[in-house]
């Protein structure tokens, strides 16, 4: 199975491009900005070169995760990879782990199944980690609504892109 990085970076553009529409004031921008606290004088001071790149970053990180949940012919490697044999070419273990790839590789390989999955990932990691993170910050549902519908978008947008391209 091939890994190829260029879908992981290009699946971490998404959070740049979905946040510059989800954010935008005409969207939820002004919503979110209410909801959160922050001014526009706040706004406009930030370093958005460092916030970009850090997002970026930060994207590259989650895609690699997501890639893990989208892809699931990888759990075979991980199951395997301390056993003798598996990198041998025309040893028991690498003929099995071969074949089984030739049947069964493309399986749930679809964008529709990585956005699936995707959607998963944001209400089941996104929703409870920003939520938990917006009570204790005195944040309303307003706020947790706006951030995680944000990232379901993106996930599932990620998701798709892993999982039909990687």
């Amino acid at each position: 199975m091939q890994f190829n990085f260029v879908f992981i970076f290009v699946a971490a553009l998404i959070p740049l491009l979905v946040g510059g529409l989800w954010y935008h004031p005409k969207v939820f921008g002004t919503a979110w900005a209410k909801a959160a606290g922050v001014t526009d004088e706040q706004l406009k001071s930030a370093n958005m070169l460092l916030i970009f790149g850090l997002t970026y970053v930060l994207g590259i990180f989650a895609a690699l995760a997501l890639s893990g949940m989208v892809i699931h012919q990888a759990h075979i490697y991980s199951v395997l990879m301390n056993e003798p044999g598996l990198n041998e070419a025309g040893s028991e273990l690498n003929t099995y782990v071969t074949d089984f790839m030739a049947k069964y590789g493309d399986r749930f390989r679809t964008f529709k199944h990585g956005a699936f999955h995707g959607v998963l990932a944001g209400i089941m990691f996104a929703l409870p980690i920003l939520g938990i993170n917006a009570l204790f910050d005195r944040k309303g549902f307003k706020y947790i609504a706006i951030n995680t519908g944000f990232w379901i978008v993106s996930l599932a947008l990620m998701g798709g892109v892993l999982c039909a391209y990687l």
